[in-house]
């Protein structure tokens, strides 16, 4: 079946392939990073050791992930010079600085700090060892700055003109770097990786709960990541009904592919729960839909009239299947995920946020939903830009490198199966560290636990705790 694709989809397989396992590492890092650096500054300023065990424990694991993050990308990046020649000789003056600026700042403050961070507790001062973590932090969020600026840019181009050679060249930095679209892509990535985050920290300790309810360490980062998802979810509800609108604005193709709006309403526009896109024949089949809704909620209006694909050529839609499902899997996690968030308040008030299995299981199952609305809402974002790469200006089809398929389809399978065996046995090796929990560093005293885990041996000198 490979062999019967054309090269530019082939590519495209291949660099979301590839995209698809890098971002999920990301999207970890930086919310663990800030999560690290909370751990931290709770540690000092209160002297408690759960703090002190809890920060051990994710660092751990912070850096396998921000290992398989590296290697992940760099392997992706290499993708814009063997398949995609075209688009990096035409947009390479405005993305090639770009991405030199997230080296320049993120790489280095991350690479700078991260040793410090990593080996450097009992060697270092606590001080200067929370603001390396804070500097691996603040790392993780200037990278996700500049990526998403590149990204937000070929969605929403701005300052720049273009020379006689077809190249995209700069004319103003600020308007390309703050495009129409970068404020709401930015926030709106932020919170997903932050929700990602609490998400796993609290299906982890929801695990350990399971396991062992007076397990002191699983309390205090459950607690912390329901606190967490109680919080951002509305939040990440309200981002994401601001980025619709923005994307309403400037890409209306990619929002009717969303809603399933294959024909034009001129006075009021459901809103489709479910429907099978039949885009041979340009309809939704099997609809279930609330009448007036989608005018409503995208123009505040329900009598507000909406276009449709019917106005667009055909050669100008995205790929509507792909695009409507994977926004309504995004968003039916971002209901469940703030569902979660609120009957954890419930539980809260009732002080059974420990005590529900039922809710503890619920918990556990909900750990991985936010990679995947991650990967979902990236489908939604890039293939609903199709069939463009810069928007409105240059093709998919025109930015692929002259490539033969079977080249393509070569690199491909081969990508397939080291992602695979490398990346599975890390992710492995992930879930594998989560199993076992957090150490204790020092003697539960009186019932804390019916059955004490030994401690281990005497921590460096320098590093001394207080006391629950």
């Amino acid at each position: 079946m490979i062999e019967a694709l054309d090269a530019v989809t082939l590519a495209r397989v291949q660099f979301g392939f590839t995209i698809m396992f890098h971002i999920i590492f990301p999207a970890f890092s930086i919310g663990l990073a800030s999560y690290l650096l909370v751990l931290e500054t709770l540690w000092l300023r209160t002297g408690k050791a759960v703090y002190l065990n809890l920060f051990r424990f994710w660092m751990k694991i912070f850096a396998v992930a921000f290992g398989m993050g590296v290697v992940s990308g760099i392997a992706m990046s290499y993708q814009f010079g063997t398949n995609w020649s075209v688009f990096s000789d035409k947009a390479g003056p405005i993305i090639g600085p770009l991405m030199a600026y997230e080296v320049l700042t993120a790489f280095f403050m991350e690479a700078g700090f991260l040793g410090v961070m990593l080996f450097g507790m009992g060697r270092v001062s606590k001080s200067l060892h929370v603001v390396a973590t804070g500097i691996v932090a603040a790392g993780t969020l200037v990278s996700a700055f500049w990526i998403l600026a590149v990204n937000s840019w070929m969605h929403t181009p701005a300052g720049f003109s273009i020379n006689d050679a077809g190249q995209f060249v700069p004319e103003n930095w600020v308007a390309i770097v703050f495009n129409p679209s970068f404020p709401f892509r930015l926030v709106h990535m932020v919170l997903a990786a932050y929700l990602t985050t609490a998400l796993v920290v609290g299906a982890v300790g929801a695990f350990h709960l399971l396991r062992e309810r007076t397990n002191a360490e699983a309390r205090r980062m459950f607690s912390m990541a329901m606190w967490m998802v109680a919080v951002v979810a509305p939040l990440q509800i309200v981002a994401g009904d601001l980025h619709g609108l923005n994307t309403l604005a400037h890409q209306p193709v990619k929002v009717m592919a969303m809603e399933g709006h294959y024909e034009s309403y001129p006075k009021g526009a459901p809103l489709f729960l479910f429907g099978v896109p039949n885009e041979a024949n340009q309809r939704l089949d099997h609809s279930i839909g609330i009448p007036r809704m989608a005018s409503l909620i995208l123009h505040h209006d329900p009598d507000h009239p909406v276009k449709g694909l019917d106005s667009v050529p055909d050669e100008n839609q995205p790929p509507v299947a792909a695009v409507f499902f994977s926004f309504r899997i995004m968003v039916g996690i971002g209901l469940l995920i703030a569902l979660l968030g609120l009957s954890g308040l419930v539980l809260r008030r009732r002080r059974r946020l420990f005590e529900s299995p039922a809710f503890l299981r619920a918990a556990v199952a909900m750990g991985p939903s936010g990679f995947v609305a991650i990967v979902a809402g990236w489908v939604t974002t890039e293939v609903g830009r199709q069939p463009y790469t810069v928007y409105g200006l240059l093709l998919t089809g025109d930015s692929a490198s002259p490539i033969d398929a079977p080249a393509v389809a070569a690199s491909l399978t081969s990508f397939v199966v080291v992602y695979f065996v490398v990346f599975g046995f890390g992710i492995w090796y992930l879930l594998r560290m989560m199993r076992s929990g957090p150490v204790a560093t020092e003697p539960p005293t009186g019932s804390q636990r019916k059955n004490p885990r030994p401690s281990p041996p005497t921590q460096p000198p320098g590093l001394g705790h207080g006391h629950d």
